[in-house]
């Protein structure tokens, strides 16, 4: 059963397209945020997901749930933005709506030093597009690997592939990131590290 605020948008009401928006853009922009690490990026394509919102609503079967839609159309959306623009944007310092998890160990975002925040949020950009969205779809959002197949429209196998080599690229980011003083307790991101065992 589709929810009746939705038929309403899908049939062109503003006020009920006003409400989906109102309870959907503030996630639909986090989800953003972290796929780019860029708020004017994060902002430009939520505007962007929310005109596409429009023009396909009509097209939501309820098959899955709204959310699961939504999800998808997002994560399309930011995957297609990758891949037209090519040049490497300059990456914001703003972190407004920085993740509390990344990785399991690292759940409490603000007791990490600045320098391992700067250092996993450094990392986790340079992995590929795919890659990212795996991992913030199953480490940050919490979606389950079925949930991350309709998402991405992939295979369960695929989702769980792609996740493990996003944390094995993670993790050697990071080592990358210490250095030759990875073993050393003293090193910059030793804790860091530790704290990653997703990415082991």
């Amino acid at each position: 059963m589709i929810d009746e605020n939705i038929q309403l948008a899908a049939a062109g009401d503003a006020a009920a397209f006003e409400e989906l928006y109102r309870r959907h853009h503030r996630r639909v922009y986090s989800l953003c945020f972290r796929m780019t690490h860029s708020a004017s990026e994060a902002e430009d394509l939520t505007q962007n997901v929310f005109i596409q919102l429009f023009r396909k609503l009509k097209t939501f079967r309820g098959a899955s749930s709204f959310t699961t839609w939504l999800h998808r159309l997002t994560v399309n959306e930011v995957l297609m933005h990758f891949r037209k623009n090519t040049v490497r944007k300059e990456r914001t310092t703003e972190d407004g709506t920085t993740p509390t998890q990344i990785v399991q160990g690292t759940q409490n975002h603000a007791r990490m030093s600045v320098v391992d925040r700067i250092a996993l949020d450094e990392a986790i950009r340079q992995l590929s597009p795919g890659y990212r969205a795996v991992l913030i779809l199953h480490d940050v959002e919490g979606y389950e690997h079925e949930e991350i197949g309709k998402i991405l429209g992939c295979a369960v196998g695929t989702s769980k592939s792609q996740l493990h080599k996003a944390r094995l690229k993670l993790r050697r980011l990071l080592k990358e990131k210490n250095g030759p003083h990875e073993k050393s307790e003293k090193s910059p991101h030793s804790a860091l590290l530790r704290a990653c065992p997703l990415a082991r």
